[in-house]
């Protein structure tokens, strides 16, 4: 049944079976080491994120593996840090052998001026051996260019949705919202039963502008349209999103222009506030914070909006891996990168993380974190995805733009029709009107 759900999304049903054997690559030719390295937005060995500890096991065991042959050391960051370390890197000719990217506009970053390299000659060697683990192709699209080739390797599949706390709800005597008003409501008896009822980061731009995006789609807005300039940004639908966000924000811990994306989530599996807007990739986090709080834990679907678009509609993206086109390994780096979609590590990653993996591996739903059976549910009954809207527009920079205008709206120091008016003053001064 789970796997039906997922191929809803990913054209193409979970097949049984597991990973064929990697290869073991030969050593280097002058019997030295190869060093390379891995760049990751947090730190394994100090994370209490489930899946950040399991990304650093997949490192261990790698090295463990080919000790004497191939060696990584990992460049660790934070969140809000990530990108602007990694161009610093990359700017000075130092880019990691392998990286983290998210597919969208911030990979595109990296292919354009040809920083990473494609994947397709690794994927389709032996006869297809590493693509045919996989559980789709359409696990690819997103790293996947006109020119044919793939840029980066998925890592797992995940959803924005909604996480609760069944505690908080039950006190104040409400039930999930299905509709926009019905979560306004539930947010006022949150509040009235004395309660923080929204923990949310605005000091982290894209946590905020993943609540506008949503608010947007759920208005009912066209994507396509506002990107290419069919339609103005500045148009009804996006100004009603936004006027949404602003009526939301009442509900918002009081701190939340500074909070960091950690500090909201803290806040929510602390018990602190009822409701985090995030993603399932949050789910680590969460259980990995306070293991004690995941029988308190729900997760529901983005309400809908009376006359908008699809409510079934979700917000899926999934964290990929990049392998620098300058790495003096590329096969260690590929080995490094198989090590991420290997039985072991795929089935960590719902087992243990909570995410859905991206390969035929299978997995005991029963030990993974409660919270997986939601999210799949919600995969199940999805009419169909979207992006970020952040990632999702014509470059990195037009995302920032959008960003930083939500950041505006919720701070007060720009209404609705100025935020879009500068969004779409920004696609014009940049040549994409």
């Amino acid at each position: 049944m789970k796997k039906k759900m997922l191929s809803i999304l990913l054209s193409a049903a979970l097949a049984a079976g597991s990973l064929a054997a990697m290869a073991v690559p030969a050593y280097a030719e002058d019997g030295e080491v190869e060093e390379i390295t891995w760049m990751f937005w947090d730190d394994p060995a100090a994370s209490t994120d489930t899946i950040s500890i399991t990304f650093g096991e997949t490192i261990d065991r790698f090295n463990a593996d080919y000790e004497g042959q191939y060696h990584v050391t990992p460049i660790t960051t934070t969140l809000e840090e990530y990108y602007t370390q990694l161009n610093a890197l990359v700017d000075a000719d130092q880019t990691p052998d392998v990286f983290i990217v998210s597919p969208g506009a911030n990979l595109t970053d990296y292919v354009t001026p040809g920083v990473v390299a494609p994947l397709n000659e690794y994927l389709d060697a032996n006869d297809g051996e590493w693509r045919s683990q996989f559980s789709s192709d359409a696990v690819f699209d997103g790293a996947t260019y006109d020119d044919g080739n793939i840029y980066a390797m998925p890592l797992h599949i995940a959803a924005a949705c909604v996480f609760y706390n069944k505690d908080i709800f039950a006190e104040a005597g409400v039930e999930v919202p299905t509709t926009y008003d019905e979560l306004l409501d539930v947010c006022q008896k949150i509040k009235d039963a004395g309660y923080t009822p929204i923990t949310i980061s605005a000091g982290t731009a894209w946590c905020l502008s993943m609540l506008a995006g949503y608010l947007c789609d759920r208005e009912g807005v066209d994507l396509d349209a506002v990107n290419s300039g069919a339609e103005s940004w500045n148009n009804e639908k996006c100004v009603a999103a936004g006027e949404k966000l602003l009526e939301l924000s009442q509900y918002f811990q009081e701190t939340a222009a500074g909070d960091s994306n950690d500090d909201a989530t803290t806040a929510f599996y602390m018990g602190d506030a009822a409701i985090l807007i995030q993603g399932s990739w949050a789910i680590g986090q969460i259980n990995g914070g306070n293991p004690d709080f995941e029988p308190s834990c729900g997760v529901f679907q983005f309400p809908a909006i009376e006359g908008g678009n699809d409510p079934n509609r979700i917000i899926a993206k999934s964290d990929s891996l990049a392998m620098s086109s300058t790495t003096q390994y590329p096969e260690a780096s590929i080995a490094l990168m198989k090590y991420f979609s290997d039985d072991t590590t795929q089935k960590a990653i719902a087992e243990v993380g909570g995410k859905i993996p991206v390969t035929n591996v299978e997995f005991d739903p029963s030990v993974a974190p409660a919270q997986l059976s939601d999210v799949m549910d919600i995969f199940g009954n999805a009419s169909g995805v979207f992006g970020f809207y952040n990632e999702s527009l014509v470059s990195s920079d037009a995302g920032s733009e959008f960003d930083n205008e939500m950041v505006a709206i919720f701070q007060g120091e720009k209404t609705p029709e100025e935020a879009f008016q500068s969004v779409e003053d920004w696609y014009a001064e940049n040549g994409y009107r």
